[in-house]
């Protein structure tokens, strides 16, 4: 994996790549997803068959750093999410750079819609913090195991509010937020304005059909993103995008 932009790089190594993807500030919301070249965001319903040997290798790294991965149960339920989130060698580097040895697991379910026994919650090593719009009593909560806390939010257009979520987690101290999807959680954090950064690895595949987006959502809040980097491997474009520094006056106001 090489550099193109902000300048050409040779064959980059992963601690050049960590470098490369450090943050610049906290709290940070970083997105990443995969797309075609018409703009698929699954083929199949999922996105895996969309990757590459250089999107799993950065997505690895990405979560290498991060302190919290956010992503919403419908994409929990239709990726497989089941056991680690980072292999024995992240975890190493974890531990030896001052970050829990695993990352915590931040899933979004409007509905609580993730069962206790499901294969998230029985194989996680890591904590797991279910955010939820529905009202979360003692006698819903003692079903789930220890490592698991149900934390309900308010609703922003009928959904789980974004800035309540990163308030939630920033009040943790889990301020690296590396969020994994799927479109309507990318959607109500562009609504919302809390988007820091979008990795898009773009593969070079034409799906057509009527495939997903990586984004849904009401459209009617743009965010303009800066280019940041652009790698490149056997025709795979990674690139991010980044928001300005934000002054004081479009901050999100806390909760």
């Amino acid at each position: 994996m090489h550099g193109i932009f902000p300048e050409p790089t040779p064959e980059l190594s992963d601690n050049q790549l960590l470098e490369r993807y450090a943050i610049d500030r906290r709290p940070y919301v970083r997105f990443n997803f995969v797309s075609s070249l018409d703009g698929s965001a699954q083929v199949g319903g999922v996105s895996a068959a969309l990757g590459s040997a250089a999107d799993q290798r950065l997505f690895k790294l990405l979560r290498r750093q991060a302190s919290v991965v956010l992503v919403g149960a419908g994409t929990v339920r239709a990726e497989g999410y089941d056991g680690p989130l980072v292999d024995p060698e992240s975890q190493i580097w974890r531990e030896a750079n001052g970050f829990d040895r695993h990352p915590v697991l931040a899933i979004l379910s409007n509905g609580l819609n993730i069962s206790p026994t499901s294969a998230v919650v029985r194989n996680s090593p890591a904590p797991i913090l279910l955010f939820t719009a529905v009202n979360v009593d003692p006698q819903t909560a003692r079903h789930y195991p220890q490592h698991v806390q149900l934390i309900q939010v308010p609703q922003f257009n009928g959904l789980i509010s974004a800035t309540h979520v990163v308030h939630e987690l920033t009040e943790r101290g889990l301020e690296c937020i590396h969020a994994e999807g799927g479109p309507t959680i990318f959607g109500q954090f562009i609504d919302q304005q809390m988007v820091d950064s979008l990795c898009l690895s773009i593969s070079p595949q034409l799906i057509g059909g009527q495939g997903a987006r990586i984004a849904s959502g009401t459209g009617e809040h743009p965010q303009a993103l800066q280019l940041h980097s652009v790698l490149h491997e056997e025709g795979m474009l990674l690139t991010e995008y980044r928001r300005s520094r934000p002054s004081a006056t479009d901050t999100p106001d806390a909760p």
